[in-house]
């Protein structure tokens, strides 16, 4: 078995940062995998949480120069994190799932028009939030089952950010993965071909605005 040499961080607050994002995604899968790509001394992961059909990024600036393209366990990789020495040991390569071939482009992106600001997006989450509850609260007992909720969620958040062509679920996940904390946060939509991006200075969401073959889930 190949050895991977580990990562050192040019800021250990990189490996912080690191850290906090793989623990949101074992969150919501305990059997989570992540991408990594390293080159030019930066390091991009990328992850797919179950429940909102997007892609999320975290990238990170390495203190030496590492190429290095591997899917590998999301909590292997969080357990060999070491926030105080700013590094990160690189578990042995796993069989990656059908999106980690799908992967949004590295270049080519162009800002796309009418992205509200950070504190409407997040006023629009907890709105969307607020009617799904209301809704799921106002079924009758015999449509109270799994498949009337996803259809409720699958309904709430697809919908889209004005003429964007964001929908709800991405800036959803967003704040859910630590993209989106409160305050004043700068945030930017891009696109590249059929890809959409949301980027905020904590990281990315991407999504596909065509079909990909994935599998479908709503967020709620």
């Amino acid at each position: 078995m190949t050895v991977l040499a580990p990562l050192h961080f040019a800021d250990p607050r990189e490996a912080a940062a690191l850290a906090a994002f793989l623990t949101r995604l074992v969150h919501y899968d305990r059997a989570a995998a992540v991408r990594l790509q390293a080159g030019a001394g930066a390091l991009a992961v990328f992850g797919r949480p179950p429940s909102f059909e997007v892609l999320a990024i975290r990238t990170a600036r390495l203190a030496d120069p590492v190429d290095l393209d591997a899917t590998v366990s999301a909590g292997e990789l969080l357990d060999g994190v070491e926030e105080d020495a700013g590094k990160a040991a690189v578990p042995a390569a796993v069989t990656g799932p059908p999106w980690a071939g799908v992967l949004p482009p590295r270049g080519g992106w162009t800002p796309v028009p009418g992205l509200p600001g950070a504190p409407a997006l997040r006023g629009a989450v907890a709105a969307a939030v607020a009617e799904f509850r209301r809704r799921d609260g106002d079924l009758p007992e015999e449509r109270r089952t799994r498949a009337e909720r996803d259809r409720l969620g699958r309904e709430i958040w697809s919908r889209l950010l004005g003429t964007t062509g964001l929908p709800l679920r991405a800036v959803h996940a967003a704040q859910s993965l630590g993209f989106l904390p409160p305050g004043e946060v700068p945030v930017a939509l891009l696109a590249a071909g059929p890809w959409l991006r949301l980027r905020t200075p904590y990281g990315s969401v991407a999504l596909r605005t065509a079909p990909t073959g994935l599998s479908v889930a709503p967020a709620r």
